[in-house]
C-alpha cells in the first residue's frame, strides 16, 4: 500500500514538473525590457562622444551590480562601475553600435537579453569594427528597468 502511494505521488511530481511553466513577464514587460536595452545602447553610443551621464542614468545604483565589458577585467558594484563609466566616456571612442540578434528572457522583475553587439570605433582616427556578443541583465526598480549586469567578448583594441 504505503509502494502504491510513493508510486502515485511520483506520478503526480513528476506531471507537475513537466508541465510547470516557468513565470514569465507579461509582454508590457517585455516590450519595456526591449525599450531599456534600446536606452541602454543609446546611452553607449552618448558615451563614444564623451557624456556618461545617460549611461549612469540607465544603470541601477546597488552593489551587486556588474560590468565585464570589451576591455576586459571585472567591476562589482555601482562604486566601481560609475567611475569606470568616466573613464570610457574620457576615451571619446567615437562610433556607434547596435544591438542585433537581440533575444529576450524576462520574468516580472528580472530579464537577460542576449544579442550582439555590431558596429564601429574610431581609434586613432581609423575605424575598427566591433562584432561581440553580449548579455545585458537588467532588474525593475521602483516600476524601472535598471542595468545590473553587462557582459561582452573582449576587443583586442581596446586592451592596449
Amino acid at each position: 500500500m504505503c509502494h502504491r502511494f510513493l508510486s502515485g505521488l511520483l506520478v503526480v511530481a513528476a506531471m507537475a514538473l513537466i508541465t510547470a511553466r516557468p513565470v514569465q513577464a507579461a509582454d508590457d514587460d517585455t516590450q519595456a525590457v526591449k525599450a531599456a536595452n534600446r536606452t541602454f545602447h543609446d546611452a553607449l553610443n552618448t558615451l563614444f562622444t564623451g557624456d556618461a551621464a545617460p549611461m549612469k542614468a540607465i544603470w541601477s545604483h546597488a552593489d551587486d551590480v556588474t560590468y565585464m565589458g570589451p576591455v576586459g577585467g571585472m567591476q562589482v558594484g555601482w562604486s566601481q562601475v560609475e567611475p569606470y563609466w568616466d573613464k570610457q566616456a574620457a576615451k571619446k571612442l567615437g562610433g556607434k553600435v547596435d544591438p542585433v540578434d537581440v533575444h529576450i528572457t524576462a520574468s516580472p522583475t528580472l530579464a537577460v537579453v542576449h544579442y550582439y553587439e555590431t558596429g564601429e570605433n574610431i581609434i586613432d582616427g581609423k575605424p575598427q569594427p566591433v562584432n561581440i556578443r553580449a548579455t545585458t541583465t537588467f532588474r525593475k526598480e521602483s516600476g524601472q528597468w535598471k542595468v545590473i549586469g553587462h557582459h561582452t567578448d573582449t576587443l583586442a583594441y581596446l586592451q592596449k
